[in-house]
């Protein structure tokens, strides 16, 4: 969406309404393709495994006793995870995600929908072209039906006539768009768990980042968010989701899309300004080890001993 309809990522096209869905058909397409020449060339003789990983956040109804609530906050899912997920593990685009884009292309008077379709042989060539699902998550939303009229210029926002809130009492450390959530984690994992039969789950990006210094590398916040987070994935596991393994996001400060430099998302604090980029452990990492020693929270007896 941000490379290809609101051009505020590389390559920059601002192709409204069709670009996003564009390339991720093709998208779509070329991993099927790449899992099919690995299961034919190499599995036999490697025996590894080739998946996918998306990264979604999870939207909760504002009201749960609405069900045009609810219903929107299926679409920020489907729309969101299920766009890419849904052809993988069950064939096709979700049936509300062809539905909405569907009428609201021919209310525009455009003959064909401005999401692409997949021929029976390209449905049956992609279904099942995951060994895992990589998941990475960051933060949640809360959705309530919003109705946008069809004279507006088309875009993927509009195409799913929903609305996004925030709660301000959640925890916002670094940007704007990221708060801290962690029970949403929980009712992510398990709506995979119930959409896509279970798949094996590597969670392969969860963190959060600050945007000002920290010059004294006092990131508690980044050590409760991590707590909550994990904790949830734990929970998630008692509800029998099958999470195999988890990556803090990320390692070390780094380059972080067109923010530059200035988001910080490392449990390493790097000096860019110093031509030799030292590296300084923030107290997250302290914290973070002891977890990977445990392979979970640790007995605190555990960590004093």
């Amino acid at each position: 969406e941000n490379g290809y309809e609101t051009g505020e990522h590389a390559p920059g096209l601002k192709l409204g309404g069709c670009g996003a869905y564009k390339a991720a058909h093709h998208i779509i397409k070329t991993h099927a393709k790449v899992w099919h020449s690995y299961n034919n060339t190499w599995r036999r003789e490697q025996r590894g495994m080739v998946g996918i990983s998306l990264t979604s956040g999870w939207g909760e109804p504002v009201d749960p006793h609405s069900q045009v609530d609810r219903d929107a906050a299926e679409r920020y899912i489907q729309f969101h995870l299920g766009w890419f997920a849904n052809p993988i593990y069950r064939g096709d685009y979700p049936e509300v995600m062809k539905n909405y884009v569907g009428k609201k292309s021919a209310q525009q008077g455009l003959g064909t929908s401005r999401l692409p379709t997949f021929s029976v042989q390209e449905k049956t060539y992609i279904k099942g072209t995951s060994d895992f699902l990589g998941i990475g998550h960051f933060t949640t939303r809360y959705v309530l039906q919003k109705n946008f009229p069809f004279l507006q210029v088309s875009s993927y926002q509009t195409d799913r006539d929903l609305a996004e809130l925030v709660d301000p009492n959640w925890p916002a450390p670094g940007p704007k768009w990221l708060y801290s959530v962690p029970w949403g984690f929980r009712r992510l994992l398990n709506f995979i768990k119930t959409q896509y039969g279970n798949p094996l789950i590597y969670v392969t990006e969860n963190g959060v980042s600050e945007t000002l210094q920290c010059t004294q590398l006092c990131d508690e916040w980044r050590i409760q968010y991590l707590k909550g987070y994990i904790n949830e994935i734990l929970k998630a596991l008692n509800d029998g989701v099958n999470v195999r393994g988890y990556t803090a996001w990320s390692l070390l400060d780094k380059f972080e899309w067109n923010k530059g430099f200035s988001e910080r998302f490392g449990l390493y604090h790097i000096d860019f300004k110093n031509k030799n980029k030292p590296r300084y452990p923030k107290a997250s990492v302290d914290y973070y080890k002891k977890i990977i020693n445990a392979n979970g929270f640790p007995n605190p007896r555990e960590v004093t001993s």
